[in-house]
């Protein structure tokens, strides 16, 4: 006793299907490129128009 039953009309169903359906179209097509849990090092630094762009704890050489 004491469970409780949760009726979910057919809509809200079908609605959560077409979004992880739609969800996994979009991931096949552009997958994660960084996988959960791991994280990617920033650039030093990075070149836009010609000119050198540096992060401000980065250390010149």
């Amino acid at each position: 006793m004491g469970e409780v039953i949760e009726f979910i009309p057919k809509a809200e169903r079908e609605r959560v299907r077409l979004i992880r359906e739609a969800r996994a179209i979009y991931d096949s097509i552009f997958p994660p490129a960084d996988p959960v849990g791991t994280q990617k090092a920033a650039p030093a630094s990075r070149v836009v128009n010609g000119a050198t762009i540096r992060r401000s704890d980065e250390r010149l050489s």
